[in-house]
């Protein structure tokens, strides 16, 4: 098949699958609101595939949803007709999230406003444990307790790496979202899980210390240097650090081998080699951050919210987070804003982006597509963009113009502008497990138990070992 067909055959696939959309939503108004009665026959299928322009497969794939839905009854050899106390018959949907995704995206609200809009289907929630995602929702999976989750796209990674991707159900492209957000969960030209929020890693700093000291503000040409000498007459002794971060997050540290501007690639040996290289630069900055005394605090923290925490108790003066850990700071009672992070040889930052994904296996696929439509349409969207600090995934959501009703930085836009400079942990090329043996000797030298020679060595050799 040519070019120019394959695109057509897709561009009409995709056509029909609109208007059989429009014929299950049409029909489902129309029974919901009492137009049509319980006990009436709907046309005939021929009748129907006229009204709608589509095929009698199409017509019956239509109709089948509406089964599904407890909405109509097929009679063999009669025609489908509508089914009684359809107000009754409800489709459980069982929709698997971390808890903070509720108050960074305001999900709760729009459950509520879908339960409105769809009496018939009823949204049951599941709680996923942050730890051992991906185990645990192949669990649920298995089980059929899961038909809707989130997921990140670092989980997502982790599900091909491991060949779990049969979990998920392709869907197709929503024109309505940013293009590199459905590229983080495209998966051989397939798309497997809908974009829902994103953020970009960024730089939040307190407003107040900074003119309380006299220093200008963070601004995009910021190196990490420039970040640390601000950071020492940020810090107070007994009162407050400059800089924190929690190191050891997955969306924290690669930050740094990403700015270094190169991947973790075999030579034409075939080997790797890391030492005397900018990654190995990269390395040794995180290190100089953490031992900056008085500057960066030394304790150990369990998570990115120990941050944001720190943060508001005005202790710290500058962190690194996200667009979802603002949500951590509405209670803040100073003025605070937002910066692209300092850059070390190349202006880059990791993106992070959370997704909705319907299970391959679920018994209600019609009704969990309808709800991850939902929450991705326009409207949901805007309810996350004025409620909360959390990024839509649609363009058009995010261009909301109106009364403000919670504190948002003055310079909450700056994602659009930095957009060029948003990377994926794909981009080191390597897996979770190669991911996890650089992340194991780095915290060797961090700790000053191997300087950054041994350090090299081991990862070089651990990474051939592990490619061989």
């Amino acid at each position: 098949m040519s070019e120019r067909n394959s695109v057509e055959g897709k561009a009409s696939r995709k056509t029909f699958r609109i208007r059989l959309d429009e014929m299950a939503n049409i029909l489902r108004e129309e029974i919901l609101s009492g137009k049509r009665a319980v006990g009436e026959f709907l046309p005939s299928e021929l009748d129907l595939t006229k009204q709608f322009h589509l095929s009698n497969k199409s017509v019956r794939k239509a109709l089948d949803i509406l089964v599904e839905e407890g909405l109509i009854e097929k009679i063999p050899k009669v025609g489908n007709r509508v089914a009684s106390s359809t107000q009754d018959k409800k489709t459980v949907v069982r929709f698997g999230y971390h808890p903070s995704t509720n108050e960074e995206t305001g999900l709760a609200a729009m459950i509520s406003e879908f339960h409105e809009k769809y009496p018939h289907i009823r949204v049951q929630p599941v709680e996923i444990p942050a730890t051992n995602f991906r185990n645990s929702v192949k669990e649920y999976v298995d089980a059929d307790l899961l038909d809707v989750f989130t997921i990140n796209q670092g989980s997502f990674r982790e599900f091909i790496e491991n060949s779990n991707v049969n979990l998920l159900e392709p869907c197709q492209p929503n024109p309505g979202v940013y293009p590199f957000l459905s590229q983080a969960f495209t998966h051989e030209g397939e798309l497997l899980v809908q974009p829902f929020s994103f953020s970009p890693v960024i730089l939040c700093y307190n407003k107040e210390h900074f003119e309380d000291r006299g220093l200008s503000e963070p601004y995009s040409g910021w190196t990490w240097d420039d970040l640390l000498e601000h950071a020492g007459k940020l810090a107070v002794e007994n009162e407050r650090f400059g800089f924190y971060f929690h190191l050891l997050s997955n969306n924290r540290w690669p930050l740094f081998p990403l700015q270094s501007g190169m991947s973790f690639e075999r030579n034409g040996q075939g080997n790797y080699e890391v030492y005397g290289s900018r990654l190995a630069d990269s390395l040794e900055m995180c290190r100089k951050i953490i031992y900056m005394p008085d500057v960066f605090p030394t304790m150990l923290s369990a998570s990115n919210a120990d941050a944001e925490e720190l943060f508001l108790n005005g202790k710290v003066s500058m962190i690194m987070t996200t667009y979802f850990g603002l949500n951590e700071l509405k209670g803040a009672t100073f003025d605070y804003d937002i910066a692209p992070l300092p850059y070390l040889y190349e202006a880059r930052t990791l993106l992070v982006v959370i997704g909705l994904a319907v299970s391959r296996k679920s018994k209600v696929k019609e009704a969990a597509r309808q709800l991850v439509n939902f929450l991705q349409s326009h409207s949901s969207q805007s309810m996350m963009r004025q409620n909360t600090l959390s990024i839509p995934a649609d363009k058009n959501a995010v261009e909301w113009r109106g009364e403000e009703s919670l504190y948002r930085p003055s310079r909450y836009n700056m994602f659009r502008e930095i957009v060029p400079t948003y990377r994926l942990l794909n981009d080191l090329s390597l897996d979770s497990k190669q991911l996890g043996i650089v992340l194991r000797e780095a915290k060797l030298y961090w700790s000053k138990l191997q300087n950054i020679q041994a350090t090299c060595r081991n990862i070089e050799e651990a990474l051939n070992e592990e490619q061989a």
